[in-house]
């Protein structure tokens, strides 16, 4: 029984021993990134400084002054983008939470250095911030931090939020009045032919849509629908949004159409690229939904039927070269248009992923300079990146079949090319 009891408190020891170990060393991993998410806050807010400071020289005269900052910075977060192959809206933001950190936060800033904290207790701290204004901040810093070191970052989020609210002295209706302009819907794509669609808008609208799909889910259950809670809550807004179908009609009709129904009401104007054997009905290779990507062919077939206006791309299913982009325009500019749009799907500045048809049609050697209006000489561009393009330190060469090399301002090199087919 002793010898017994004498491994058991051995084990127990080494046992713990062991996860002091990994809690100590996770630990000081997470303090090393506080540091290092630190010295990316300087940097990001140095760069800043210096974008800003330099607008005047790098940037034509012909912009008014607040646009030549804004491109400046701009500039400067793209080639910074580009360098890590990030989003240019994701260093955007983080230059402005690092301004603000640097800037309007630096005890904050320390206790980031010195690991008390994380980056994420910091960026919480500084989206309240934002909303606190000048004469509320040292006194909102002063209790927001010391929350921050012994708290985890949902409660830090909670009481940030209420703190920042018992000492804001604007009323709550002023800044609902203000936020309000802020409302937008926002698509983002998933997996496997599904789709995000998220709606910001007043709290007491969001609330009556939750509760009218509630009510015309119950409707449709207690009617001896089988489908689960969930699904005819998603069904009766896209319903609603599609057809019209509203909770009073579902009153009287309680039950809630099918997808398949609703698609039916669909008439965008589509861009689907269709494997040839698919099209022909003996394979079923996915399509391919522009803006969006692989839908199954069925998806693909009820959506054109109602389209009023729909190219339809054949590619070779072997190879994916293009067969066909359709002829429903004679001109050569539109065909042309079309083709380049199709080849490049996007926006071709590295990282971006605006729509290729909400795009401009850059010629890579201006047609001043001898440049010709081919399919060898034109990129989809957005208008943000046209306009980079001509700005001082940005160089573009157009290669064969459609390659881009692009040169940013710190001299580094950076090439994209069209996607292939995906089918």
């Amino acid at each position: 029984m002793t010898e017994t009891t004498t491994f058991a408190v051995r084990a127990g020891d080494e046992y713990a021993a062991q996860l002091a170990e990994f809690s100590d060393e996770y630990a000081e991993i997470g303090r090393l990134r506080a540091v290092l998410d630190a010295r990316e806050a300087r940097l990001l807010a140095k760069s800043a400084a210096y974008a800003d400071a330099l607008a005047d020289t790098v940037v034509p005269a012909v912009y008014p002054p607040a646009e030549r900052r804004a491109l400046s910075r701009r500039s400067t977060c793209a080639m910074l983008a580009m360098a890590t192959r990030s989003s240019e809206r994701t260093v955007l933001h983080a230059t402005d939470d690092a301004e603000r950190l640097v800037n309007e936060a630096p005890a904050v800033l320390a206790a980031l250095e010195a690991g008390t904290i994380s980056g994420r207790h910091a960026r919480t701290i500084t989206d309240q911030l934002r909303e606190v204004p000048t004469v509320g901040r040292v006194s909102f810093l002063a209790e927001v931090l010391p929350i921050a070191e012994r708290s985890t970052v949902a409660r830090l989020k909670q009481r940030a939020k209420d703190l920042r609210e018992r000492l804001h002295p604007e009323s709550i209706t002023a800044r609902a009045v203000r936020s309000e302009a802020d409302r937008r819907v926002e698509f983002e794509p998933a997996s496997d032919g599904m789709a995000w669609v998220h709606l910001f808008t007043t709290a007491p609208i969001a609330q009556g849509i939750v509760e009218r799909l509630e009510s015309a889910a119950s409707e449709s259950r207690r009617a001896g629908d089988q489908r689960t809670c969930g699904q005819l809550q998603a069904d009766a807004l896209a319903a609603l949004a599609l057809t019209g179908v509203t909770p009073d009609d579902v009153a009287s009709n309680p039950a809630l159409p099918h997808p398949i129904e609703v698609q039916e009401h669909i008439k965008p104007t589509v861009q689907i690229t269709v494997p040839a054997l698919s099209m022909a009905g003996v394979s079923d290779a996915p399509a391919t939904l522009d803006g969006y990507g692989p839908i199954d062919p069925e998806a693909a077939a009820r959506i054109a039927v109602n389209a009023p206006s729909f190219t339809r791309i054949l590619v070779q299913p072997e190879t994916g070269a293009v067969l066909s982009v359709g002829r429903n325009q004679y001109r050569v500019p539109a065909d042309l248009q079309r083709a380049v749009r199709l080849r490049d799907g996007t926006c071709r500045a590295p990282g971006c992923g605006r729509r290729a048809r909400a795009c401009d049609l850059d010629h890579s050697v201006a047609w001043q300079d001898g440049g010709t209006t081919d399919v060898g000489n034109l990129a989809c561009l957005c208008r943000h990146h046209h306009r980079m393009k001509h700005l001082p330190g940005w160089n573009l060469d157009h290669q064969p079949d459609g390659v881009l090399d692009w040169t940013t301002p710190d001299g580094k090199h950076h090439r994209t090319a069209p996607d292939p087919a995906p089918f």
